[in-house]
């Protein structure tokens, strides 16, 4: 599939942001930190910010962002409808429970685990958007849902464990939350590019025609002579190669960069564990968002098998 910059920094943008969104109001109905700290502020406005820029980015996407409200009425069969739904409801509890801690002084337990819920659903709304599309083997699996949750509280995790070392909040918690998420999502990551290299394709020409039977099945001419939408939408191809050094690039620079730095920023002086944190949060900010961009460039819709595609 075509991997269109605004869907890539949708998702991994609004992930990011419930991400952190979750970890701060957890924080707050387990009384790790009082109303009104410096950090429960910025962190909230980064969240919802990150939250607000991500459903925008993703606007771009579409040929009429005029007419975008209209796929809300759609949610009894839409994923894409459910998504834009629940982020709208994620937002209410999200401002009420921001409002009481920064205006009111106060936490208030039911918006905050309102806002983890419609954090957590939001994001798998997202995913299910991908999930649910039965024509792509490469999204249609088990291992899409919890790619985007673990990723989205880990990249939160990251910008939580700076945020904390700006304001002198140290803890290993937020660390050892880092290490966890990012070693769960390195092996989802390594357990999917597996799937994905691997195992029998569920489309081929032969299948499509139902001439498996008798042999291998190859096209005597094109469907059309020139590059339409669906090339373009959805024969999108990278070389293996390339694929294959991307995938080096989010595993070290997503991963195992962020995870050391996080670790190492716990037995040194506090300037330079802010240092590690933020080269930590860039670093995992540029790994995932290659990782999302091979999830959608890697993507094989079944289309192609008109135009020439082995396996989908």
């Amino acid at each position: 599939m075509h991997p269109a910059l605004s869907i890539v920094f949708f998702t991994t943008a609004s992930g990011a942001g419930y991400g952190l969104l979750v970890l701060i109001a957890w924080a707050a109905l387990m009384g790790h930190h009082a109303p009104q700290t410096h950090f429960g502020i910025t962190g909230l406005v980064i969240g919802l910010g990150l939250v607000g820029a991500g459903l925008l980015s993703s606007l771009g996407h579409l040929g009429h962002p005029e007419r975008a409200w209209r796929a809300l009425t759609q949610w009894r069969s839409s994923w894409l409808s459910r998504e834009g739904v629940m982020a709208i409801l994620t937002f209410v509890p999200a401002f009420a429970f921001a409002g009481f801690w920064i205006l009111g002084g106060r936490i208030a337990p039911l918006a905050a685990w309102l806002t983890i819920l419609g954090a957590v659903l939001t994001t798998i709304c997202t995913a299910m958007i991908y999930a649910s599309l039965k024509p792509i083997r490469a999204w249609r699996n088990p291992w899409t849902v919890p790619i985007y949750l673990v990723l989205a509280l880990y990249s939160g995790a990251l910008l939580a464990a700076l945020l904390l070392n700006v304001h002198g909040l140290h803890g290993p918690f937020v660390a050892f939350l880092v290490a966890a998420t990012g070693i769960v999502g390195a092996v989802l990551k390594l357990g999917y590019w597996a799937f994905l290299d691997g195992g029998q394709a569920v489309s081929t020409p032969e299948t499509a025609t139902g001439l498996g039977s008798i042999g291998k099945v190859t096209m005597l001419d094109p469907p059309n002579t020139e590059e339409n939408y669906l090339l373009k939408e959805m024969g999108y191809r990278v070389a293996r190669k390339h694929a294959a050094r991307l995938r080096s690039i989010a595993l070290l620079l997503g991963f195992v960069v962020p995870v050391a730095l996080s670790v190492l920023a716990l037995y040194v002086a506090p300037v330079a564990a802010t240092l590690f944190a933020l080269m930590a949060a860039v670093s995992g900010a540029i790994g995932i968002l290659a990782e999302r961009w091979l999830f959608f460039a890697e993507a094989k819709h079944t289309v192609t098998l008109y135009y020439g595609a082995s396996r989908a």
